[in-house]
């Protein structure tokens, strides 16, 4: 058993990426069509009667769940690299993701990683700073991270740095990966090494507010600290949210990212009681 088996917890949804009413050059919607063609979400552009030019709506069925502009995803996708995140030159607090990414949880994507493309793992990486981001405004609940190699939290100095402030916060957090590099005290986060595949094939990160990281499965360690937060998606609190990513072969990501409160605690509980 491994957590592999999370995978196909994901229902099959029919999600698109509708550019409405586009007035910028053709290139951009070439783009964004790139970055999703491998992956089960269309990309499409329609002139939309009384839609603001350049916005993107997040269509489910025949239903708009999420709309954003198009700056907002060239500023978070598609003009950037993911030595954005790994550099540090993009913060957790500064980062705000638009509403048609993070809307497209419960989608089952498969990713590339470099050298087979330069742009696919991008999207796993944004979203992995937008977990980040809503634990560090929670400033309480347990943040769960892997990294396969902990040595990747000293070598990319973004990732230090996030985990870092991660640490100085009321949020409990716990990294899991293999050994070969063992954090300091002063980073503020509990370490967990393993060498079977759950530590060098997976990638997740995952937050539980304060009453969801009591529930059975991460009763036994020690609670965090309570705080208030705001988390962007909800409004007016914070969501159990969950990027569980395997490694099926060399730099092919399986995975999803997830807001549904039960399937974030069975994969928290696994976690918990196994890594």
């Amino acid at each position: 058993m491994s957590l592999t088996r999370f995978l196909d917890r994901v229902p099959d949804r029919d999600r698109s990426l509708v550019v409405a009413n586009r007035t910028g050059p053709a290139v951009l919607q070439r783009m964004l069509e790139t970055a999703f063609a491998e992956q089960p979400v269309d990309v499409e552009e329609t002139d939309v009667p009384d839609v603001d030019d350049d916005v993107v709506l997040l269509v489910e069925g025949d239903e708009v769940v999420a709309t954003s502009p198009f700056s907002a995803l060239q500023e978070t996708l598609l003009f950037v690299n993911s030595d954005l995140y790994r550099t540090g030159t993009q913060g957790i607090e500064t980062l705000d993701l638009p509403d048609v990414l993070t809307g497209l949880d419960g989608v089952r994507f498969s990713l590339r990683s470099y050298p087979q493309s330069d742009t696919e793992k991008l999207l796993l990486i944004v979203i992995s700073r937008y977990i980040e981001r809503v634990s560090w405004q929670a400033d309480g609940g347990r943040h769960r991270a892997s990294f396969q190699s902990l040595s990747r939290i000293r070598d990319e100095r973004g990732t230090r740095e996030v985990y870092g402030t991660l640490g100085d916060t009321g949020t409990d957090v716990h990294v899991y990966g293999v050994p070969n590099w063992v954090p300091p005290a002063s980073l503020g986060v509990t370490i967990h090494g393993g060498y079977t595949e759950d530590f060098t094939d997976s990638w997740f990160v995952l937050f539980r507010p304060d009453e969801d990281a009591r529930a059975v499965g991460d009763g036994g360690e020690n609670g965090a600290g309570t705080g208030p937060a705001s988390n962007t998606r909800a409004g007016s609190s914070v969501d159990p949210v969950a990027l569980l990513a395997i490694e099926q072969e060399r730099g092919l990501w399986d995975g999803f990212w997830t807001f549904d409160p039960d399937l974030v605690d069975d994969i928290a509980s696994y976690i918990a009681t196994r890594l």
